[in-house]
């Protein structure tokens, strides 16, 4: 957005949404668009360096087939060795050997009771499953000279192994071990001792694991060499000669100044007033606030790359219920841009001149929009028809931003006072200049938290205990297999119903829960505005301090230790033991405050090396960043098409599946580059 200049250096931003950035109010009333930019700014340095992008963009193609190539690879077929050497050297195509039955993330165990006087039961418990139950595995008869009980058993997390003997249900040993992915192991019970009767129970390994963490650590090289051919690329690029020489043989027409994309500022062809000169624009584009694209981006990316698999690794699934993988942090990371950007993009709209009721009724336009592409387009019902009504679901990711869109934007056009952005109020404290001029609107969220917390631990679920937050199923020992989510499960059975909700919640795996569970339901939406309101507020910090890095860079700093400490202080510093644990299942209290400290923190360092020292252009993120929109609908119709997917010759294999993920990945990137060249940007 471009901020009407009290001088020429005054901040711009524009952001674009994604599946969690909403567009601006600007741009809201038209629908779905595709726009075109404004004059070329010329130069035949820029020329050149955009002939070069045209060229690191070819290379990140050709490294994306050669990075599938190279792991697709044929390998030896030969079964490995024995020993950690020989499961080290077989990561790739001959990952194909593996213990028959046993899939991705298990590993064979065979169980051999040498007891001649009694069976044994085995049961199992993971060490991830918090209050769990120890659950059956197999019965295993008395000795009878044959190889044993073949069990398949999870390698994700260690597992706690406990053996009864059937006489009198007596405990005769338990067994603590982490399982490697593949691995071929016996468990052998016998008697040491016939006098005292004193059993052994001893883990052997048959064959050594795969080790399945080496794929994505090639990956992470072949990625951190394209990184180090660009920026020596970018340094050669510097020296006069050979710009000169580039640009005589590429020869790359004018580049475009950029429009501003769905989140960021009118420009001067779409704009909600039509008062403002054209020049007032262009005076002010060049000081685009980069970092908010690249932030963006670098969420969508990520979201993008977990959506598609990850690789089918277990860190880039959702956690099963409190805690944190990779996959949990981009979702409120959108929101808290999205609420930059609405500060951002509404100070200048406002500014503009536009009415707050026109500005409402475009907010209004644009949340409908985004909460029907929700329901609609991205609707995983494809095989039963786009309206399977009947089990439909009415949750969703673009169904709770635009929910969030609506109620954070309406609060900050309804109550920002004139000039309290650009810090010419009058105030005793100029140094809460940033949040003392926006009281109403802290009143209201926390009131909303009020609300979040009355109804999480006071309303009454039936069958449950009241303030329940654990996942049901055979968590807190199997007492309440029907709680899952407690009150935050109840409502949304009650009001949505049980067939328009989630049906496999990520419980469901380690927990065992049978309930359908939303994690993005409806009281969870209230603290999604709170997290895109601490975004809001770091909009605010941009605005008035405009100009003052070192301001800024504080004022983020000082947020991400508050957060910090109010998250060390509800989850007690633990996983699982807290007043309010970190959960984005609930998208509990904890969960906000640890997101919005990490996303402060990168912030800071995304807006430092950016805008402030420009050490980084912000590529390859900014690119999706810019068209996020689009980058993540499409992501999501075109999922299962080729090149996007495409059949694979062994699905067991986390080779081939990080390959598909990542070249998959890779050419959104790369699509969102060429849109971005050819100065095409989709709104809403």
């Amino acid at each position: 957005m471009a901020v009407p200049p009290a001088s020429d250096t005054e901040p711009t931003a524009s952001a674009s949404p994604g599946p969690t950035g909403l567009p601006g109010p600007a741009a809201a009333g038209r629908g779905a668009a595709v726009a075109a930019a404004g004059p070329p700014r010329g130069g035949a340095e820029r020329s050149a360096a955009r002939g070069g992008h045209k060229m690191a963009a070819a290379l990140a193609a050709a490294v994306a087939a050669a990075l599938g190539a190279v792991l697709l690879a044929p390998g030896s077929t030969e079964p490995p060795g024995d020993g950690p050497a020989a499961a080290s050297s077989r990561w790739g195509a001959a990952e194909r050997w593996r213990p028959p039955g046993v899939r991705m993330d298990q590993a064979l165990l065979l169980v051999r009771n040498e007891l001649p006087e009694q069976g044994l039961s085995l049961l199992a418990r993971c060490g991830a499953c918090h209050r769990c139950s120890y659950q059956l595995l197999a019965v295993i008869p008395p000795r009878d000279g044959g190889p044993g009980k073949a069990v398949v058993v999870d390698t994700q997390h260690p597992l706690s192994l406990l053996l009864n003997g059937s006489l009198a249900g007596s405990e005769l040993c338990k067994i603590q071990y982490h399982f490697g992915e593949f691995g071929n192991y016996s468990l052998v019970i016998k008697t040491l001792s016939t006098s005292t009767k004193t059993v052994s129970c001893d883990i052997v390994i048959n064959e050594g694991p795969v080790n399945s963490y080496l794929p994505i650590l090639f990956a992470f090289l072949v990625y951190m060499g394209i990184l180090a051919i660009l920026i020596i690329w970018r340094l050669v690029m510097k020296i006069d000669p050979v710009r000169n020489w580039v640009y005589k043989k590429l020869n790359p027409r004018e580049t475009d100044r950029l429009i501003n994309s769905e989140l960021g500022s009118p420009n001067t062809t779409d704009s909600i007033s039509s008062d403002p000169a054209p020049r007032l624009w262009s005076a002010t584009s060049h000081q685009r606030l980069r970092s908010l694209d690249t932030f963006r981006g670098l969420s969508l990316i990520i979201m993008v790359f977990v959506n598609y698999g990850g690789g089918k690794y277990w860190f880039f699934k959702h956690e099963s219920w409190n805690g944190l993988t990779v996959a949990d942090l981009v979702f409120p990371w959108f929101v808290f841009i999205m609420g930059t950007s609405i500060s951002l993009s509404l100070s200048s709209t406002l500014r503009w001149g536009s009415s707050k009721q026109k500005v409402l009724g475009k907010i209004l336009w644009r949340s409908f929009l985004l909460i029907l592409l929700g329901i609609i387009v991205v609707n995983p019902n494809y095989c039963l028809g786009p309206l399977s009504w009947d089990n439909l679901r009415i949750p969703g990711v673009l169904q709770r931003l635009g929910l969030t869109y609506l109620v954070v934007a309406a609060l900050e056009v309804l109550f920002t006072r004139a000039g309290a952005d650009s810090g010419t109020l009058e105030m005793s404290c100029p140094a809460l200049q940033d949040i003392l001029p926006y009281w109403p609107q802290w009143i209201f969220i926390l009131m909303l938290e009020v609300i979040w917390l009355c109804l999480t631990f006071l309303l009454p679920v039936p069958g449950c205990p009241r303030g329940y937050l654990g996942p049901g199923g055979i968590g807190d020992f199997g007492n309440y297999p029907n709680c899952t989510g407690g009150a935050a499960g109840y409502i949304d059975r009650l009001i949505l119903g049980e067939n328009h909700i989630y049906q496999h919640p990520s419980s469901s795996v380690l927990y065992q829960t049978t309930m359908p569970y939303d994690p993005e339901g409806i009281l969870g939406t209230i603290n999604t505005i709170f997290m895109a309101f601490l975004g809001l507020q770091a909009g605010k910090i941009i605005l008035s301090y405009r100009d003052q890095h070192k301001q800024i860079l504080s004022r983020f700093f000082i947020w991400s230790i508050v957060m910090g400490i109010i998250s060390a202080i509800l989850t007690k510093c633990s996983k699982e033991e807290g007043f309010i644990p970190i959960n984005k299942n609930l998208w509990s209290t904890s969960y906000v405050t640890t997101m919005s400290c990490f996303a402060f923190i990168l912030l800071l360092l995304i807006y430092y090396l950016v805008d402030v020292k420009r050490l980084w252009s912000g590529a390859p993120f900014f690119y999706p960043g810019m068209n996020s929109i689009l980058v993540y609908i499409g992501h999501e119709v075109f999922e299962n098409y080729f090149p996007f997917k495409w059949k694979m010759h062994d699905s067991q294999s986390h080779v081939e599946h990080l390959t598909q993920n990542l070249i998959a990945t890779t050419l959104w990137v790369i699509i969102s580059y060429v849109l971005y060249r050819k100065r095409i940007f989709w709104k809403i």
